[in-house]
């Protein structure tokens, strides 16, 4: 088995080259786009998601979960939830037992979705509990992608605002990007 450095410092990663998501980005705004883009990512199996909510400086003010990304090798979904709700396909897609959904810090994800709907997850890899097997003890996206590629996440589009009327260009390339690494780093750590 091969082994990898077991962390990263925050210099080392801010001397890499910067990573850029190279596929196809889809944003999704309606039920009947979200039920054409669960029918083709059914088809896979293995995925890559993420999530994204818009940031709140108030103390003891959440917000719900605004995007939800699905990334396979080459295209990645943006689904955004503020304008669809939680379509039942959705639902239906994290429940399916054929599709492997790899992600990190999955609980967290998971319960900021349930906010949102009662989703029955099956079948997914959260990276945090993987990654230590292989040596690395630092569990962020961004160092483990970095120890594994040598390549830097930019985190700049983390805290924008995931509710807004139209994504940028930078949000759409972070969010797709996030979701796409997951699937890379779990590709990576099994030799696929």
């Amino acid at each position: 088995m091969i082994t990898y450095e077991h962390t990263i410092t925050k210099e080392l990663i801010a001397g890499l080259p910067v990573e850029q998501f190279p596929g196809r980005i889809i944003v999704l705004t309606t039920e009947k786009e979200a039920n054409e883009a669960i029918d083709y990512l059914l088809k896979f199996p293995l995925v890559g998601f993420d999530t994204e909510t818009r940031p709140s400086f108030k103390k003891g003010q959440t917000n719900k979960v605004s995007l939800l990304q699905v990334s396979t090798d080459d295209t990645c979904f943006l689904f955004r939830l503020n304008y669809m709700g939680f379509p039942s396909s959705v639902c239906e897609f994290f429940a399916s037992k054929d599709v492997m959904k790899v992600g990190l810090s999955l609980r967290d994800d998971f319960n900021a979705l349930r906010k949102r709907a009662n989703i029955h997850p099956e079948n997914y890899i959260d990276l945090q509990s993987v990654v230590g097997g292989f040596g690395i003890e630092d569990v962020s996206l961004q160092k483990i992608y970095a120890i594994l590629f040598q390549k830097k996440i930019s985190k700049g589009q983390r805290l924008t605002n995931w509710e807004a009327d139209v994504l940028t260009d930078s949000q759409k390339k972070y969010a797709a990007l996030d979701a796409w690494a997951c699937l890379q780093i779990y590709k990576e750590l099994n030799n696929q």
